[in-house]
């Protein structure tokens, strides 16, 4: 027996598509909107019925009957922390959603998929939403017990591509220890300890490495300071934090390709500061080593970040005295949601209930 799986991945400028049968790819759509689009909504949430028109409207464009759908998945929300693995989208989750405390656009794909689901009479789903824990609680404390270090990252992808790696590698995901590192538009960092992830930095809410527009961890007393000048509001800053820091602040741009062709046509401050981001990223992954006790099987880069060679060998020559380094190029979350949707539907795991 066949499944039709509908996969939707929603971003804060776009929404990503993909309709398979078993493993095989029948269509993938990036469905993008202008910025002048995003501002008629004053919320996130308020996106919902207008994107889920948008998804109808292309299905249909391409002649598919979404009654033909044996599940729809989404990419998963910042609910509250839970363990990896495949959820049942249900009505609590529906509302954590609704109201989730951080807003962002991937609170809408549970939603996306549940409307879309009813519809066509079939279950909806999430997987690894970047709200997973399986943090050792020793990696939460901080100096300050009122700010506990917290587990959001590149879930779904990081586990997606440590599985992929196992497989090629003839290794159980489970038995091994795996350093990787997401480099997109957060990065993320995360020590997998036979198939948990026992540590990683908050890749959204200023930990870890500076990314392309996110700044990462910042010497306290100095941001302290900033906060106290005057001279920004209180938004302005988190906007620092979660989508204006990094290359933005910086350079003006969010696209390491464009840096590098700055860096090409001789810019050393582009250089300098792309060399500090790589070098941010270097001393994660060493400090995820220390996690792993320097047992370490494979060091894995993903995201749209490692498409970029010079990036990789950067970080290759720098660390290849860990690990072998091994280069997952792109986000693949989609190909990931549908995996994870399809061992639910051929019974190979049993969807969790989130409570």
């Amino acid at each position: 027996m066949s499944y039709k799986v509908l996969a939707i991945n929603p971003g804060s400028t776009s929404t990503k598509i993909a309709l398979y049968e078993d493993e095989q790819p029948l269509l993938e759509l990036t469905l993008r909107h202008t910025t002048e689009e995003i501002a008629r909504f004053a919320n996130i949430i308020d996106q919902l019925d207008w994107r889920r028109g948008l998804i109808l409207s292309a299905l249909r464009e391409k002649e598919f009957d979404i009654m033909q759908l044996s599940a729809v998945i989404g990419r998963g929300g910042l609910i509250r922390p839970i363990p990896a693995g495949v959820y049942e989208v249900n009505s609590r989750m529906r509302y954590d959603l609704r109201n989730a405390q951080m807003k962002h656009a991937c609170n809408l794909g549970g939603l996306l998929a549940a409307q879309i689901a009813h519809m066509a009479k079939v279950k909806a789903y999430i997987a690894d939403p970047p709200v997973v824990d399986e943090m050792d609680d020793v990696a939460r404390i901080t100096g300050m017990p009122m700010c506990p270090r917290k587990s959001i990252f590149h879930a779904l992808n990081q586990k997606a591509t440590a599985r992929l790696h196992c497989d090629r590698a003839g290794l159980v995901y489970e038995k091994s220890n795996l350093i990787v590192a997401h480099m997109g538009g957060g990065i993320s960092v995360a020590a997998h300890k036979q198939g948990r992830i026992v540590d990683v930095n908050n890749a959204l809410d200023g930990d870890g490495p500076f990314a392309p527009d996110r700044a990462g961890s910042i010497p306290s007393s100095e941001l302290i300071k900033v906060c106290f000048s005057g001279q920004y509001t209180r938004e302005e800053l988190l906007k620092y934090i979660s989508s204006k820091g990094g290359l933005v602040a910086y350079l003006g741009t969010n696209s390491v390709i464009q840096v590098m062709e700055r860096i090409e046509q001789g810019d050393q401050r582009a250089q300098k500061v792309l060399e500090s981001m790589c070098y941010n990223i270097v001393k994660q992954i060493g400090a995820m080593a220390t996690a792993l006790s320097g047992r370490v099987d494979g060091i894995l880069l993903t995201g749209g970040i490692a498409y970029n060679e010079p990036v990789t060998e950067y970080i290759r020559e720098h660390c290849a005295f860990i690990a072998p380094v091994t280069v997952y190029a792109g986000e693949n979350e989609l190909e990931a949601l549908v995996a994870n949707a399809l061992v639910v539907l051929r019974g190979k795991v049993e969807p969790k209930v989130y409570k």
